[in-house]
């Protein structure tokens, strides 16, 4: 999976585990997404759900979970002391590999048209996908609970909705989605019934009373368990830290004679975040995630699995019934590898000048797996314009051109790697020369592989001061094969 996002809907219900299961259904129901964790509190009457997936994938998924909350939840029944706007209260999307957080802002968009035109749901973009600037902080957005945000947009014109009706809905109420970067939900609990000690701890930390920067914290009382709760996000950990927050609490709830009776993930932390903590609590110096046994392994270990699947990846798709990847993207890549295994050989008898190019070479000859592919999708896409269309020959000779030209390419850089395979070979020691002569064989055979593409595509009706040209090369490229078979 080369592009991943996060996705960590809240929902309002934590008391219910039939509703809480069929969320998780389907979200594990939609195929290229992975869910990774959920949890349900009572007293919060919240459960979150964490998944991960591709950006098609992740939209689908959450637009299904919306949909079921929106079937199963109504906010006209009891609520929790967590506040809300809606049966499916917050839909945050979070870039993790291969992703931006503008990637993550358009997949808010996206899934926020969908609810709003097929639910009906008001749907309120926030963070980096706010389009207003009221709407940035969540907190704004649930200001005043399902009250104050039908009172806003009943009269308000900076709170109508981003998608969906002007109107909260009769029982899923409303939806903030949005883009966002990690944060961790963070609670502390007291040793107290008193819940307005717990909501005077929260004022004084929070950073819009000015306490702690990044953190957003309330206070609120667990029934079911007899304590009250410093509830808290951290929306950028590495400036305040978890050890940071706790130490907060603990100082204030000190100054009120309370103790602490303990803390609570709630999702997924980072875990530099816990690196952090423990580095700072055991007062470590020059302390990295490097230094930790299982991080070291599975970097490495993951690190070989991901070239082994790309491989696998490759072959598969090669194998596949469809037309690309195919001869040409085969053949760059044979001569990528044959590339590779000259800069092994220059590096081992240092020439210096002969590893550059053939790293050069190398890189060249894996773009052009790539490109050989486009020009070949390009090639059907302009032989399916129908034969009326007067664009249809001039689309079908350019596309022509280019599927020419990429394996042109191909040929001339095989040939050239095959040049300094020889040239490096005689410099090497004796051990290493077989390698390099196998270096040279899959040179030549990426050079003639490319060279039998090239000369079925001149042959087809394409610009004719091309076709010379392409004529000049091949006959160039026959002769520097000629040669490098001598040599093998």
């Amino acid at each position: 999976m080369n592009q991943i996002v996060e996705c960590v809907p809240n929902f309002s219900e934590g008391r219910n585990p039939a509703t809480i299961q069929a969320l998780i259904d389907a979200v594990t129901s939609t195929a290229g997404v992975a869910l990774l964790d959920h949890s349900m509190d009572t007293d919060h009457h919240r459960a979150v759900l964490t998944f991960c997936g591709t950006p098609a994938a992740i939209v689908e998924a959450a637009f299904r979970a919306i949909r079921i909350a929106t079937d199963l939840i109504d906010l006209r029944t009891p609520i929790g002391v967590h506040p809300r706007i809606g049966a499916t209260d917050v839909v945050p999307f979070i870039p993790i590999r291969g992703t931006t957080m503008q990637d993550c802002v358009q997949l808010a968009k996206r899934l926020g048209g969908r609810v709003g035109r097929e639910l009906e749901i008001p749907v309120f973009l926030y963070e980096s996908a706010a389009a207003h600037p009221d709407h940035v902080p969540l907190e704004a957005v649930r200001r005043g609970g399902l009250e104050g945000l039908a009172f806003r947009m009943a009269s308000d014109p900076d709170w109508t909705p981003d998608f969906g009706p002007p109107r909260l809905h009769q029982s899923a109420g409303a939806i903030a989605i949005g883009a966002r970067p990690p944060l961790i939900a963070y609670n502390v609990n007291l040793r107290s019934s008193d819940v307005e000690i717990a909501r005077s701890i929260a004022r004084v930390i929070r950073q819009s009373s000015g306490g702690l920067s990044h953190l957003k914290a309330i206070g609120v009382e667990l029934a079911s368990r007899g304590l009250v709760q410093v509830a808290m996000n951290l929306t950028n950990y590495q400036v305040t830290p978890i050890h940071t927050a706790l130490q907060a609490v603990k100082t204030e709830a000190a100054k009120h004679g309370i103790e602490v009776a303990g803390s609570e993930l709630i999702g997924l932390v980072p875990q530099a975040a816990l690196d952090q903590a423990a580095a700072a609590l055991l007062n470590l110096s020059r302390f990295d995630s490097g230094h930790i046994l299982e991080t070291r392994i599975a970097e490495t270990i993951l690190k070989k699995d991901e070239a082994e699947q790309t491989l696998s990846n490759f072959l598969a798709a090669v194998a596949e019934a469809k037309p690309t990847p195919a001869g040409g993207s085969v053949a760059a890549l044979v001569g990528a590898l044959a590339a590779s295994l000259g800069v092994m050989g220059a590096r081992l008898s240092q020439q210096s000048d002969s590893t550059a190019r053939l790293l050069e070479l190398s890189l060249q000859l894996h773009r052009l797996v790539h490109e050989d592919m486009d020009a070949y999708e390009r090639l059907s896409t302009a032989y399916r314009i129908p034969q009326h269309r007067p664009d249809r020959s001039v689309a079908v000779s350019k596309a022509l051109q280019r599927a020419t030209e990429v394996p042109m390419e191909i040929v001339e850089a095989a040939c050239e790697v095959g040049r300094y395979l020889v040239a490096v070979r005689e410099k090497v020691k004796p051990a290493v020369r077989s390698d390099l002569t196998v270096g040279l064989t899959m040179a030549i055979a990426a050079a003639q592989a490319g060279l039998s593409t090239v000369k079925a595509n001149i042959e087809s009706p394409i610009n004719h001061q091309l076709m010379e040209i392409i004529r000049a090369r091949i006959a160039k490229a026959i002769t520097n094969l000629d040669e490098l078979r001598g040599l093998c």
